[in-house]
């Protein structure tokens, strides 16, 4: 998620001061990633240093209003009119811990699939049963919180899903063909060559 772009996204519409940009940045995500006063102040000085946003004046109540400049203005533009590209490379956690616990002798992954499941359905239910907190269904902010949400539930799925496939997969091998033991070899030092491929 980007907090940087975000926030400049909502200055585009008009200067505001922190708690203001964090009580807009809330209404348009459905408070689902709530952002802290701190974090969004370090942002707006990362954004100030690199001529995005500019400091203007107080008014009588102490607020600081950040206004977007012309840069950042065409760095929202960049970044709505850009697609979201994800990484082909996984450094997924989960499929990370599977992936090593299915090589190691002694180690029960189907324990490790099964205390998985539970959390991952507990997950599922929780979203299925989540609703929007306002008393408006028809406002925008109902409809950003269902999106949100609707992506959090399609991922919650998505991992059930693939939860089954590793348990297939993993069916289909004996599993004394999987135990990795400690290589005897020394590895070389240095990177690994790369693929001629990539």
């Amino acid at each position: 998620m980007s907090v940087r772009q975000s926030l400049l996204a909502i200055l585009d519409q008009g200067p505001c001061y922190g708690y203001q940009l964090r009580h807009e940045f809330d209404r348009r995500t459905g408070s689902t990633w709530p952002l802290n006063v701190g974090q969004i102040y370090n942002t707006l000085e990362r954004l100030e240093r690199d001529g995005l946003v500019a400091r203007g004046g107080a008014d009588e109540h102490g607020h600081v209003y950040w206004h977007i400049t012309a840069a950042g203005s065409a760095e929202v533009a960049d970044w709505l009119s850009s697609p979201v590209v994800r990484s082909v490379a996984t450094r997924d956690e989960l499929a990370v811990k599977i992936a090593v616990a299915a090589t190691l002798p002694g180690v029960d992954v189907a324990e490790v699939i099964a205390t998985q499941r539970a959390i991952s359905a507990h997950r599922s239910a929780a979203l299925q049963e989540a609703t929007f907190a306002g008393t408006d269904h028809d406002a925008p902010e109902a409809l950003a919180w269902s999106l949100i949400v609707d992506s959090m539930r399609f991922a919650a799925e998505a991992e059930e899903r693939w939860l089954d496939h590793v348990e297939r997969r993993l069916a289909a091998h004996p599993r004394h063909a999987l135990a990795l033991e400690l290589a005897t070899e020394r590895p070389k030092r240095g990177r690994p060559a790369k693929d001629a491929a990539a």
